[in-house]
C-alpha cells in the first residue's frame, strides 16, 4: 500500500484520519502489528505523534479502525463491480468474481487480515469490528441472493448467504496466499461453480466480465 503524501494543510479531517490509517496499514504489511508504533506511524504518515492522538484515542483504536477501514473498503470494492449488472444472476456473479480477485484478493490484505484476527481473540472491541464488517459483507450477499428467482425467503436466503460466504472466504484466503499455485482465473471459476451448486442457480455464464 502506498500512501499519497500530500501536505495535511491541504487535507479534511478525513483525508488526515485515512492517511493515518493507511501509514498503519502499510508498516503493519511489513513487519506486522509491533512494527506500527506511534512514532513510525507518525514518521511514515509526514506527521507528528501528537496528531495521532488528536484523531484516536489510543494505538488500540487506532488498529481497530484500521481494521474496519481495510474489511469495509474491500466489501465495498467488491460491491462496485455488480452496481451496473442488468439481472441478479449477474450482480451476483459480479461480486463473486471482484471477491476472488485483485485488488479485493491479495497477498498483503491476507497477511494483515491474519494478523488482525489474532488481536479479535484477545480484544472485545476488536471482535466487534470483526461482527461489524463481516455482517456487512454478509448481508451484501444475502440481499443478492433474495433477488434470485425462488430465493426471495429471508431465513434461507441467510443460511445461504453463511455457506457461500465461507467459500468465498475459503478460496480469498488460498489465491492471495498461493497466487502462483493456480491458474489466471482459476480461483474465480472455482468459486462461481461452488455457489452455483449450493444455490442451484448457475452462475458460470457469467464467468467473464459481461452481464448479460
Amino acid at each position: 500500500m502506498t500512501v499519497d503524501r500530500r501536505s495535511f494543510r491541504r487535507e479534511s479531517e478525513d483525508q488526515r484520519r485515512e492517511s493515518l490509517i493507511l501509514a498503519a496499514l502499510e508498516l503493519m504489511s511489513e513487519g506486522g502489528p509491533a512494527a506500527a508504533t506511534v512514532r513510525a506511524i507518525a514518521e511514515r504518515a509526514g506527521t507528528t505523534p501528537g496528531l495521532i492522538r488528536h484523531y484516536f484515542q489510543s494505538k488500540d483504536q487506532l488498529t481497530r479502525d484500521a481494521y474496519r477501514w481495510m474489511m469495509d473498503r474491500m466489501t465495498t470494492d467488491s460491491q462496485s463491480a455488480s452496481a451496473t449488472a442488468s439481472s441478479p444472476e449477474a450482480a451476483l456473479a459480479a461480486l463473486i468474481r471482484s471477491s476472488l480477485q485483485p485488488p479485493v484478493m491479495d497477498g498483503t490484505r491476507v497477511r494483515l487480515w491474519a494478523g488482525f484476527l489474532h488481536m479479535v481473540q484477545d480484544d472485545p472491541a476488536m471482535r466487534e469490528v470483526h461482527m461489524a464488517t463481516y455482517t456487512r459483507y454478509r448481508d451484501l450477499l444475502q440481499s443478492l441472493i433474495q433477488r434470485l428467482p425462488g430465493k426471495g425467503n429471508p431465513g434461507v436466503a441467510r443460511g445461504l448467504a453463511i455457506a457461500c460466504n465461507a467459500v468465498i472466504d475459503g478460496l480469498w484466503l488460498e489465491g492471495g496466499t498461493l497466487p502462483d499455485s493456480f491458474a489466471p482465473r482459476e480461483i474465480e471459476q472455482i468459486g462461481l461453480s461452488a455457489i452455483s451448486a449450493i444455490l442451484g442457480t448457475d452462475l458460470t455464464p457469467f464467468a467473464k466480465d459481461q452481464d448479460a
